[in-house]
């Protein structure tokens, strides 16, 4: 329900995962294979030669520093800049206000009820119901519009469908205080939490 890139993250993340994995595979093989370690031997060095033989054909003149130490200057500059933009990225969506109107009376102003309201109402509503194991309340931004995102842990045993009912019941009790009707999302979770916690059950 928020901004934050996804598909891009599980992309990434693959991509670092195969590579961790291909580096850890290649380690053991070098210290357990004999035969790995001669090849490596001999790939390390023709490449490290190949390396240095590039450095010096792309000196400056009359110089012995090579311009490639500032393409890879600017390599790490693009690398830095692209984590920075990816890490901005991150919980992108977050809102402060869930309603901003103007106001409909003779004084001139707006109406602003932060979404910190919402939650905290919520939340407390939720804390009190024994068939929950936790329970958060999110305020986000959705295409220019203020949500919520409400994340429930059922214990064991509990119906969804009725437990997804009784919450919509105060959501809508919420829109009838604010004013206005909210989008909500309703994510229900599980976990070991909800296994093992010591609590009333509903069966």
């Amino acid at each position: 329900m928020n901004g934050t890139p996804r598909g891009v993250n599980r992309v990434l993340l693959f991509i670092i995962g195969v590579k961790l994995l291909a580096v850890g595979l290649l380690l053991l093989l070098l210290a357990t294979v004999p035969a790995v370690a001669t090849w490596w031997h001999g790939w390390s060095a023709g490449v490290w030669a190949g390396a240095e033989n590039a450095f010096r054909q792309t000196r400056f003149p009359g110089r012995e520093e090579s311009w490639l130490w500032i393409v890879a200057g600017l390599v790490l500059v693009a690398v830095i800049i692209g984590m920075v933009a990816w890490l901005s990225q991150q919980g992108k969506g977050r809102a402060n206000l869930l309603v901003a109107s103007d106001d409909d009376s003779d004084v001139d102003g707006e109406v602003r009820i932060g979404g910190g309201v919402a939650e905290q109402a919520l939340r407390a509503a939720l804390a009190e119901r024994t068939d929950l194991a936790g329970a958060s309340v999110t305020t986000l931004e959705v295409k220019g519009r203020p949500g919520l995102r409400i994340r429930i842990q059922p214990r064991q045993g509990v119906a969804p469908h009725l437990l997804a009912a009784e919450v919509s019941q105060l959501v809508e009790a919420l829109d009838l205080v604010i004013g206005q009707k909210t989008p909500v999302l309703v994510h229900m979770v599980s976990g070991a939490r909800s296994r093992f916690t010591r609590a009333e059950r509903v069966r």
